[in-house]
Formats: C-alpha cells, sequence, structure tokens
C-alpha cells in the first residue's frame, strides 16, 4: 500500500495546525495477492494503479473534509455519467481504538453525508479493522455494481508513526488521516468504462475521435492535409488508406465505433469541405474543415455525453 509512504512524507518535517488540512495525492503503483481463480480480467488483478490521496487534519475538520471529498467523487462520476450508489461501513468486531474514537469518526461521516442529502446504507461492522469507511458503488449499462470510490477514516497510522502537529495551545497533538480515493484501480475503472459504454466512448474521451475517409486513391492528399489540420488543432484523428471501397471504410469505422467520419472526394476537395457522419446521427451533411473543427472541439471542451451506444450494441 501507499498509505506508510504518505505518512512519512507527512512527518518528514514538524507541522502546526496552520498546516491542517494537509493533502497529499499519489498516483500510485499496489500489488494483492489474489488467490486462484479469482483474478478477473481488468476487473481483479494482482499489480494496479490507485489514485491515492490521504489528508491529516484536526478532529474539528473531519465534517468539512469528508463532504469536499464526496463532492470531488461526485463529480468524477457525473463526468462519465454513471449511477451509483452509497454505503457507510462501521465498526467491526476486529477492530483497533477507543470507543471514543469510533464514535467521533462514525459520526463525522454520517453528518457529513446527512449534510449533502445522499441517500446510503449503514453495512454495520463492514468497516477497516482501524476506522469507519463511506464506499461509492457504480452501476454499469446492464445493471451490474462495482465498488471504486472510498474514504476511511483512520486515527491507527498516525498513532503508529507517531504523526504531531502543534496546536494553538503550544501543545503536541496528534492528526486524523482519511484515506480516500475516486477511481480506485484505475485499471478497474477502464474496464468499467469499457464495458458501461460498450466501447463507444463519448468523443471527448474516445481514443480515436475521427477517422478521414478518402473514397478514392486520388483524394489521398486532401485526405491528409484534413487529418494534419485536425491533428494540429488536437484531435486525435487518422486516415483510412486502404484501397477499399467506401462503404466497406465506412462500415469499418462504425464497427471500431469511431465518433465521427469524414468522406472527402472530388466536390470535398475542389470546395474546400467535408462530408460528416456521426455514430450518434449518421449523415450529417456537409461542412467547411473550419467549421467541423470548430464544432467538435466545442464537444470536446463540453464533455459533452451523447446516447453512443444503442439497445443491439449493449446486448
Amino acid at each position: 500500500m501507499n498509505c506508510p509512504g504518505g505518512v512519512l512524507a507527512y512527518a518528514s518535517e514538524p507541522r502546526s495546525y496552520r498546516d491542517l488540512p494537509l493533502r497529499m495525492g499519489e498516483l500510485g503503483l499496489v500489488h494483492r495477492h489474489e488467490k486462484s481463480g479469482q483474478l478477473h480480467g481488468l476487473m481483479r488483478v494482482r499489480c494496479f494503479n490507485q489514485d491515492d490521496a490521504h489528508i491529516f487534519m484536526m478532529p474539528e475538520q473531519i465534517r468539512d473534509e469528508i463532504k469536499g471529498v464526496v463532492k470531488l467523487i461526485d463529480e468524477v462520476y457525473q463526468l462519465f455519467g454513471f449511477k451509483y450508489h452509497v454505503e457507510l461501513s462501521t465498526r467491526p468486531e476486529n477492530s483497533m481504538g477507543s470507543d471514543e474514537d469510533w464514535e467521533m469518526a462514525t459520526d463525522g461521516l454520517r453528518s457529513a453525508l446527512d449534510d449533502l442529502g445522499l441517500n446510503y446504507v449503514v453495512n454495520e461492522g463492514d468497516g477497516a479493522f482501524y476506522g469507519p469507511k463511506i464506499d461509492f458503488h457504480l452501476e454499469d449499462s446492464i445493471g451490474r455494481t462495482w465498488q471504486c470510490g472510498t474514504i476511511q477514516l483512520d486515527f491507527q497510522l498516525p498513532l503508529r508513526f507517531n504523526c504531531e502537529y502543534i496546536g494553538a495551545d503550544g501543545e503536541k497533538h496528534r492528526p486524523i488521516m482519511i484515506h480516500r480515493v475516486a477511481f480506485g484501480s484505475i485499471e478497474r475503472f477502464i474496464g468499467i468504462l469499457i464495458e458501461h459504454f460498450a466501447g463507444a466512448f463519448p468523443t471527448w474521451l474516445s481514443p480515436e475521435q475521427v477517422r478521414v475517409l478518402p473514397i478514392s486513391d486520388k483524394y489521398l492528399d486532401y485526405a491528409n492535409q484534413v487529418n494534419a489540420k485536425l491533428n494540429d488543432a488536437g484531435i486525435r484523428s487518422e486516415v483510412d488508406s486502404r484501397a477499399e471501397k467506401i462503404g466497406y471504410k465506412i462500415r469499418e469505422a462504425q464497427l471500431g465505433k469511431v465518433p465521427y467520419m469524414l468522406v472527402v472526394g472530388a466536390k470535398e476537395e475542389d470546395e474546400g469541405l467535408v462530408s460528416v457522419r456521426s455514430r450518434f446521427a449518421g449523415d450529417e451533411g456537409q461542412k467547411t474543415l473550419d467549421d467541423f473543427i470548430t464544432m467538435i472541439l466545442a464537444e470536446i471542451k463540453s464533455r459533452t455525453l451523447r446516447e453512443t451506444v444503442t439497445a443491439e450494441e449493449k446486448k
């Protein structure tokens, strides 16, 4: 785990109450020795990357910090159009720490969720051994749920590593620590995204945003010019330069779930146009290349989630 590294970073220099809350983030590599038969594609692997972050704070800062993390996780999931539900897990039978610490930590999590008006389910006794936690379960396009985001309060690691800060009273105090991830396993989140969108990613997320399709080899130079201008504008595009019929090229792009196809031939080259086909609406007519670039850049910037998967594709 990355957590001890975060603690060592905190303890690398003296801390004051004025420094808190102190938030540290890390995209770190972690490992799990999963049992034979439990590995499952990108969803469960032995080595993966986490968007780890650790927040060190005073007891009176718990509620506001939890609310800030919940809002961050909600913003991330809303961006991808995910539905999710929240679970609050309380003290397990085998745990560390005093009753007072557990009560304060659990109340802090519950109060933050109540302040935000979030519906949540209480999982009695399902917290970590060192503290209660809030888990976020994503629902994918076919109704399966995956636990990704989590917020965990921890009194024990700062104690074990002897973390301190100087309070307003001039005395030494023990900080409280939050472990938080929004994506959880980056690999798992990518796997969920692939299945959620059935590979038909929104334009801003698609690895290939545009494919330029020359009708024949005669228009390959113009297709390359169009592609170069798209690339210069920061748009991810490629040219299908194969000696195939245009219908075949369109079909291949559709199967590849490319958001936009630009068909170019004699008229397009003569008039500086592109014939636009999209995965969303089919034939969208002819546009000047500049107009198309303006349109797609606006779509990318707004991170629009257009309907990208048909009912048949979801099956």
